[in-house]
């Protein structure tokens, strides 16, 4: 089993869409028994919380559906777990590397490197409006069928 966790501040904007929208893609490309998808966030403001609601109006327009996720901390032992760290940007980043294992930290990849967009970093939209929500997802969507076509190559999935 290949295990995947997206990661950004609170796990209640950016690394639950990307989540769900990666859970799709693994889901339509029948890998659901060899890829796991999850996600955290690097500060523990919203364990337990559902994803933001402009997240979830946003990706449900667009066939994501993220009312089943809750959002927890990236830990040790979760960073342990799984072999694929995908961050969102520079803080997470290094929020991130400082939780994690010294041993795990190499699995600490951004989402956008997977993306043929300009951008290296995905925004927070926290604070933003509605556009930034659709922002995100464009980048998410973009990114995570790279990631996945390069999952599949690497473990001739």
């Amino acid at each position: 089993m290949i295990k995947v966790l997206f990661i950004c501040m609170g796990n209640i904007c950016r690394s639950p869409t990307a989540h769900g929208v990666f859970q799709h893609l693994v889901n339509e490309a029948n890998l659901s028994d060899s890829i796991l998808v999850d996600s955290a966030g690097t500060h523990s403001y919203h364990i337990g919380h559902s994803p933001d609601s402009r997240s979830q109006a946003t990706a449900l327009q667009r066939g994501f559906d993220l009312s089943e996720q809750r959002a927890q901390k990236l830990t040790p032992e979760l960073g342990s777990e799984f072999d694929y760290l995908i961050v969102m940007d520079d803080t997470n980043y290094y929020d991130a590397k400082s939780i994690v294992a010294a041993d795990d930290s190499e699995k600490l990849q951004y989402l956008l490197a997977y993306s043929d967009d300009s951008e290296e970093h995905v925004p927070d939209p926290y604070y933003g409006g509605d556009s930034g929500f659709e922002h995100v997802l464009d980048l998410v969507e973009n990114a995570t069928s790279s990631l996945l076509a390069s999952i599949k190559k690497k473990h001739d999935l």
